[in-house]
């Protein structure tokens, strides 16, 4: 993965196979389509009800992907557009799970994801796009509904190829990698005979801290790990000025350029682990806390890290309650595809995060490829020092919305 500095990226693959295979007709392409600094107030703006949906399912499905002791890193809202775009073909009550587990119906979430799509903040020093895009097999029939629907509310490409051609393969991958900006050169290593369509969103953000750390800001200091385990680290020193904290944990905000953006931490308090505190979550008090931010002197030290993240989240997405997606006894997708419903579902959901924090700013990324198949408080100073493991977040200001959300358990920098 090549590491370009201040910029995170997520891909989010949908593979949609058949048991049976499809005659490969001659390629094919498709063509579609593809302010100010934050006021000074002692709270951040309340997100709107589809803000605070997409909070929530954030949470939970941060919750159900969290593994005890272990750096978790995973990117909701990237999941949340893949599988709001592939709900447009679900139907009955797959469509029903669907909706359930991302948080609105599938109406909303279109209205919801085109909006904010649209209304996302750029400037020189930061930026936060998404990319989408449909890939079909050679004769695959599938429903001009459905892909209409996705080009108007997700601006998806539509490409046909022939999925038995390793040139396709280098095709879809060469998306991925200039939509990412090189984060991820690579999200498939091979394309499955019974493979029929790919739904991919590409998210990429950019940003530079609005006070970068200084060169005797970062000094050696100690990591405790949970088990006691205690390691050497660079930390990056400074004053914020947003101190956060609900009934078990504490931690602070720090901005990106403008306050568009922001990393957030919340470090769990004296006995209490990282796994019980991410326990006590759910998005409407996630919501709370980042809305009361208060302005408060935070004296703030932050480690430098870099972390890498993958799990297959077929289990976590049914233990949620989607769980019908996944059965090809039951699962109905009738509208992807004039075939018949029952012969598409989900068999993988694969996940892979990167995120680096660093003097300059942060980087992440993230790959997810799902498979279907046919088969105000008293002012004073706090401090706050994260050097033991704490949940931290990459946050849209403007609508609370985390869009990176993990827990850094132990440190690792190259």
């Amino acid at each position: 993965m090549k590491k370009n500095v201040f910029a995170s990226v997520t891909a989010l693959v949908i593979l949609i196979c058949l048991l049976c295979g499809c005659n490969q007709p001659a390629d094919v392409t498709v063509s579609v389509p593809e302010e100010s600094s934050r006021p000074v107030t002692d709270k951040l703006p309340v997100a709107s009800p589809d803000s605070k949906s997409a909070t929530d399912f954030a949470v939970r499905l941060f919750k159900a992907s969290n593994e005890e002791g272990k750096n978790t890193l995973i990117s909701p809202l990237s999941v949340l557009v893949a599988l709001s775009m592939t709900a447009n073909g679900a139907a009955e009550n797959t469509l029903v799970q669907m909706e359930n587990v991302l948080g609105m119906p599938v109406d909303e979430l279109n209205g919801f994801i085109k909006a904010y799509s649209a209304s996302l903040p750029r400037g020189e020093k930061y930026k936060l796009n998404l990319a989408n895009s449909i890939w079909l097999d050679n004769g695959f029939p599938a429903n001009d509904e459905f892909l209409q629907t996705n080009t108007d509310y997700y601006g998806a490409g539509i490409y046909e190829r022939p999925f038995n051609d390793d040139k396709t393969l280098d095709e879809i991958n060469d998306w991925v990698n200039k939509k990412t900006e090189e984060m991820i050169p690579e999200i498939l290593d091979e394309i499955p005979e019974d493979a029929v369509m790919y739904l991919i969103n590409a998210l990429a953000f950019e940003a530079e801290w609005e006070e970068m750390y200084g060169e005797y800001s970062v000094r050696e200091n100690e990591f405790t790990k949970e088990n006691g385990e205690k390691q050497t680290i660079q930390m990056m020193y400074s004053i914020e000025s947003k101190y956060i904290s609900d009934e078990n944990a504490e931690g602070f905000i720090k901005y990106y350029k403008d306050g568009k953006y922001a990393f957030a931490v919340l470090k769990p308090k004296e006995g209490m682990s990282v796994a019980e505190y991410v326990e006590t979550l759910n998005g409407e008090k996630l919501n709370q806390t980042l809305s009361e931010a208060q302005s408060i002197s935070v004296n703030a030290g932050l480690p430098k890290f870099e972390t890498e993240y993958d799990v297959e989240m077929s289990d976590i997405l049914k233990a949620m309650g989607m769980t019908d997606a996944f059965d090809k006894n039951v699962a109905d997708f009738t509208g992807i595809s004039t075939l018949k419903g029952e012969e598409l579902f989900i068999g993988r959901v694969l996940h892979k995060t990167f995120i680096s924090v660093c003097e300059k700013g942060t980087k992440a990324g993230a790959a997810t490829v799902v498979e279907v198949q046919d088969e105000c408080a008293p002012m004073y100073e706090k401090t706050i020092i994260l050097d033991s493991p704490f949940v931290y977040m990459l946050i849209d200001c403007e609508n609370n919305i985390p869009f990176f959300i993990g827990t850094l358990m132990s440190v690792d920098f190259e």
